[in-house]
Order: C-alpha cells, then structure tokens, then sequence
C-alpha cells in the first residue's frame, strides 16, 4: 500500500455551522491542506458565507474576504492586483463558490478574471442547487433532479435541463489549468491543489460536494455518494493542463442507479429515465477517453 500523501496540518478548525455531513466542510478542508496557510479567501453568497460561525468565531485559520453574490471573479481580481502592488506575491488568492454563485450568477465575473487572466484559483464546490435559501434549482442541477422549485408531484415536473458543463466553460477561456475533485479521494484534490497553486494564471477547481438535506441522502453517507459518483462515471476525475485531458481516478464504471438509489431526490424516476441517463453518462465518459487517448 502506498504512504498517504495528504499533509496533517488543518487549516480549518472544527466546529462550523455547517449542516451533518456537509461535503462542503470537507472540500474546504482538502482544498486548504493542498494550499497551505498562505491563502486568502473570498466567499459570496452561498453556504459558506455562514458556515464560518459568529463573530467573534472563526472555523478557517486563513483570512477570508465577503463579496456580493455575483462577483467572486471582480472581487479575487482585485484582491490580486492588491497585493501585487504591494510586492507580495507568496499568497495564493481563492474564489470559493458554490455552484449558483459560479454557473449563473456569477459567471460574468468569473469569465472576465479568466479573461484577464488573474493570477488566482477559483474553487466552485457543487452541491447542485441553491442550497443555502431552501433548495432551488441552478443551472448545475442534474437533469431528472427533484428540487423546491422543480418539484416532483402529479405535473412530475422536475428538472428538465442538463447540467451546465462548466468545465468545457472554463476551457473555453483557455485557462492554463482545470480540474475536477472529489472529497471520496482527498489524494488526488490535494495533489491537484498543490498542482494549481502553482500555475501562473488563471486556475478552476470543480469539486462535487454532497449536500444531504438537498440531495435528500443520510448524512453519514456523504463520502459514499461521492465515491459512487466517481465510480459510476457521474463526475469523472479528469484535469486539463494547457489544453489537454488527463483522467486522474478511473471509475469502477458501476451501474448509474447505484448513485441514484441513495439519493430520494431522484427516486420518482422510471427505470425508463434511469436507462436514459445511464447512455447520457456513458456517451460523454467515452468522448472525454477518447479525447485523453487523442492528446495523450
């Protein structure tokens, strides 16, 4: 068996007023360890702009920075242009948002820092909603998903839309370096962490967070979506580096009902819609291998 890499130095205290088994606590945690004490963050609207704590508490050892909802992107970028001008250049600056904060409303701000290329990481943990105000659909809300404001009832109106594909967003912007993490392999977030931090430009972070009351899952089952998520190809660990593909964790390629199965916010699907999202994710994990095969 190979040593564990992941350092032993928390930069997060325990004790945030997240909710039991938030995947969010545990992508903040990975994220920091992989960066180091020498890290700023700044948080908009989301979960994490109360998890926290109270003033005067504090669960995180690094400063951090509120910006409003929509602009993560302008805020990292000139907390960046900053601190260059004050000559200090050994602090890694961090956007950390969720996925509505990244995939809609902030995506003007965070598409003009990747424009302008800014030297900063941008860290979109994605529990696929808005689960802070109760629930509601984003754009990263999977389709098929039961969410407050796709309900599942007689209209069976749930989400009818794909998941926005932000990683091919973000390449289009042609960033230097993109990655997606999970929290079920804390080696490999780490390692890409440590990998982002550093890139010179402009870097994304895609991290699949689990959110129990929003996924409708047991708490204590946060580590096991995520892994099934992987492991069902739902949410491929893959990274881009100057344009091409590399996938870092190959799934174990089970059944995507495996995944579904834990989570009540898909249980009114049909075995007919279970079937079409299984040839959903296998057709786009055979085009990201072929892809890797091409480039590699």
């Amino acid at each position: 068996m190979s040593p564990v890499t992941i350092p032993e130095v928390e930069h997060a205290y325990p004790g945030s007023t997240g909710c039991p088994g938030c995947g969010a606590n545990l992508v903040m945690r990975y994220l920091l360890k992989g960066l180091g004490e020498r890290t700023i963050l700044t948080i908009p609207a989301c979960c994490w702009a109360v998890m926290p704590g109270y003033w005067p508490s504090h669960c995180l050892k690094v400063p951090m920075v509120y910006c409003a909802f929509e602009a993560t992107g302008a805020s990292l970028s000139g907390m960046r242009a900053a601190l260059d001008m004050k000559g200090v250049e050994d602090v890694t600056v961090v956007g950390f948002a969720g996925d509505g904060g990244t995939v809609d409303i902030g995506l003007q701000a965070l598409s003009g820092a990747a424009e302008r290329e800014t030297d900063a990481l941008y860290v979109m943990y994605d529990n696929e909603a808005y689960m802070n105000t109760g629930i509601q659909r984003s754009g990263a809300t999977p389709w098929g998903a039961w969410t407050a404001t796709t309900p599942v009832g007689p209209s069976r109106d749930y989400k009818r839309e794909p998941k926005k594909d932000i990683m091919s967003i973000m390449e289009a912007h042609g960033i230097p370096y993109a990655a997606t993490v999970s929290v079920a392999h804390p080696e490999d977030f780490v390692k890409k962490a440590k990998k982002a931090k550093d890139v010179r430009g402009f870097k994304f972070i895609h991290a699949l967070s689990p959110c129990p009351p929003g996924w409708k899952m047991n708490p204590m089952k946060t580590v096991e979506v995520a892994r099934l998520a992987v492991d069902t190809n739902v949410f491929p660990l893959y990274e881009i580096e100057n344009g091409r593909v590399r996938i870092t964790k190959k799934g174990k390629g089970l059944p995507i009902k495996d995944y579904l199965s834990i989570q009540r916010r898909f249980g009114h699907l049909t075995e007919e819609e279970v079937k079409r999202m299984q040839e959903s994710v296998d057709s786009s994990f055979k085009a990201l291998e072929q892809r890797e095969a091409r480039e590699g």
